[in-house]
């Protein structure tokens, strides 16, 4: 493999190298405003590279596999005025099985990924010809192989499949935008699902119902639960924690949340968006619980944050980027989560999420799109409304899970994972 030449070359003069080659190949299809406007393949490669020199750090980055020489001259240049390297390549480990590959994706062309977006957008023009449809299909192969100078040989074959449709309708001055997409390592979606859902939330915006401000129960679509999320992922981030940054430094096997909540990282899940077996530092990966009845459970750490902190890496790379999040059920439906609510709101997405300081867990943002609960149904869509709260005192006042969960994938790249719906028990709304 052309890593393991690049850790030759590299340890004539390096004290230890590492090596990462990425080829991905994508087929690409994309509807808007009711046509196609896009159907197109591209093949790129990445190789990085990271050496270790008199105990400082150098990285180079090439898209020629034929630049061995200079790629591996330009990091030993970078590590003249490097940092300190605070850890120790890892060395071979036993990989987790994991499925990641579906040989059902490879014959799959543009020609026949036109027609799935094309139905989609079908059924919501069905639904709705006034919305201005829209719809995704990708398909992506990619081979990543590792090598380091410990000794770790490693390599994967991914293949993704990421649909979505959705659109625009505007009503005068209202404008709504409203979709649904998933996103795996197998082709069995079913498209017909996805357009269902996204048009689901058009008819639930169908009737624009106003709403007072006060605090009332909100219940977190799936995806809408970011809101709560965000502050917590990077609250875990080892980094942070290393740093003093983290609100929950301190806390390791303290109780954080209500006990109902149960939150853990899992890269082995078949097919699951950020499934693989080892991370970009040749660190192997393992399910690893994040809270546990409400109990904080670990942090996580690449190879440098573990060593300036004194803990073991745990197979999140270099950006410490969470893999499958997997969300334990709750013992409710949806429908009697609704069902029990006098008044309050049911939030799917966000406008400004993740601005000021999100990690000492406050947030105020706009509800881009919500929906009012009133005497236990789902009356229509709110506008100019805003949430504010505490994500972790959120994550102590949760009323319910829903037995029901959904894989959601996208949005912020740490993001991905098996959610249920979540009632918190109350939160600040602001209607304008």
């Amino acid at each position: 493999m052309i890593v393991e030449k690049i850790i030759q070359k590299a340890m004539e003069k390096a004290d230890a190298a590492q090596a990462v080659m990425s080829t991905q190949e994508t087929s690409a299809v994309d509807f808007e405003n009711d046509k196609l406007k896009s159907a197109v393949s591209s093949q790129r490669t990445n190789i990085h590279v990271k050496v270790v020199k008199d105990g400082k750090v150098g990285t180079s980055s090439t898209t020629d596999p034929a630049d061995i020489e200079g790629v591996v001259g330009r990091a030993l240049e970078a590590a003249e005025f490097g940092s300190k390297a605070n850890f120790e390549m890892p060395g071979p480990g036993e990989l987790n099985p994991v499925k990641i590959f579906d040989p059902e994706l490879l014959p799959l062309q543009k020609p026949e990924m036109i027609g799935m977006g094309q139905r989609m957008m079908d059924m919501i023009k069905a639904y709705n010809p006034e919305i201005l449809a829209g719809a995704g299909v990708n398909r992506t192969i990619t081979k990543i192989e590792f090598a380091n100078s410990k000794g770790a040989v490693y390599a994967e074959e991914h293949t993704n499949f990421d649909v979505g449709a959705g659109g625009q309708w505007t009503r005068g001055t209202d404008i709504l935008f409203a979709g649904h997409s998933v996103g795996q390592k197998k082709r069995e979606l079913d498209t017909e699902d996805v357009a269902a859902r996204a048009i689901e939330y058009f008819r639930m915006a169908e009737k624009i119902v106003p709403v007072e401000s006060k605090t009332m129960p909100v219940i977190f679509t799936p995806g809408g639960f970011i809101a709560v999320l965000l502050s917590l992922g990077l609250a875990l981030d080892g980094k942070n924690v290393f740093l003093g940054a983290s609100p929950l430094r301190d806390k390791l096997g303290q109780q954080i949340a209500h006990p109902s909540f149960t939150l853990i990282d899992d890269p082995t899940i078949d097919f699951g968006p950020n499934t693989s077996a080892f991370d970009n530092e040749g660190v192997v990966r393992k399910v690893m619980p994040l809270v546990e009845n409400g109990v904080l459970k670990n942090f996580i750490y690449d190879l440098d944050t573990a060593g300036r902190a004194g803990e073991h890496p745990t197979g999140h790379g270099t950006n410490r980027s969470l893999t499958n999040l997997v969300m334990s059920p709750g013992d409710k439906s949806f429908e009697e989560m609704v069902s029990g609510i006098e008044e309050g709101l049911m939030v799917h997405e966000f406008l400004g999420l993740g601005q000021g300081n999100p990690i000492n867990g406050e947030f105020s943002v706009n509800v881009f799109l919500g929906y009012k609960i009133e005497n236990g149904k789902i009356m229509g869509r709110v506008k100019d409304v805003m949430l504010a709260g505490n994500a972790y005192a959120a994550l102590k006042d949760i009323a319910a899970i829903s037995r029901e969960r959904e894989w959601i994938s996208g949005g912020y790249a740490w993001f991905s994972g098996l959610f249920p719906y979540v009632q918190v028990g109350r939160l600040n709304v602001t209607a304008k």
